[in-house]
């Protein structure tokens, strides 16, 4: 199923059970909640590059969610991936992956790095933030993606005598200035209305609880 967050740069795509797809269409990578048996199959057919998984978030270590990891990080080993991959789980994980690379004896060409999952801010991207909420020992997971700012208006700027230089970077960020003579140029009255980004809920409990319906009650969109 695939899924449009209107307003936004947000696609989302789940394909099995608790397993999700999000892309950025502003950026190639994409995120990914859990990795499922031949979760390479279902990624390709959906016309992505397995390349292009550049975060993966485990909520718990149940054979369903980790079943294909081993053989989606050989893939990425055996197409000659350079870049990193950092991957978000329980404490478990790094324990999992060590005794799969000793068995198995595979190396990868590219660096792993293993994020313990914790209460709270786990990504601070550029383009979007990821807080996870911990339920009676279940993640809940929270993508917010980064307000945009308005556009500046240029023409306004220049009809008030202001040519153009680094003012109006400052401007834009809404800073405010005052001139010789006491005018004040308000950076709000030169751009458009900053819009608030998308707020995707990733609600993996499967019990209602308090602390849970609080924080999402208000959003539009939830994913079970």
């Amino acid at each position: 199923m695939k899924s449009y967050c209107f307003n936004s740069n947000i696609k989302i795509i789940t394909y099995r059970d608790n397993n999700l797809m999000i892309q950025f269409s502003i950026s190639k990578n994409v995120l990914l909640f859990n990795c499922c048996e031949s979760c390479q199959y279902l990624i390709v057919s959906n016309k992505y590059k397995i390349n292009n998984i550049s975060k993966i978030i485990l909520v718990n270590m149940h054979v369903k969610n980790l079943s294909g990891l081993v053989g989606f990080l050989s893939s990425l080993n055996l197409i000659g991936r350079i870049k990193s991959l950092h991957i978000y789980g329980p404490s478990d994980l790094v324990y999992y992956l060590e005794l799969n690379k000793k068995y198995s004896h595979t190396n990868f060409n590219y660096n792993i790095y293993v994020h313990v999952l914790t209460s709270g801010l786990i990504i601070n991207d550029f383009n979007y933030k990821i807080y996870s909420i911990i339920s009676n020992r279940q993640y809940n997971f929270l993508v917010v993606e980064q307000e945009k700012v308005g556009t500046f208006l240029v023409s306004k700027a220049q009809s008030n005598g202001l040519v153009p230089n680094s003012l109006y970077g400052k401007l834009k960020k809404g800073l405010i200035f005052m001139l010789p003579d006491g005018y004040l140029l308000d950076g709000n009255c030169f751009t458009l209305i900053t819009s608030q980004g998308c707020q995707i809920p990733y609600v993996l409990d499967e019990y209602c609880r308090r602390n849970g319906v609080e924080v999402f009650m208000k959003l539009k969109t939830i994913f079970f």
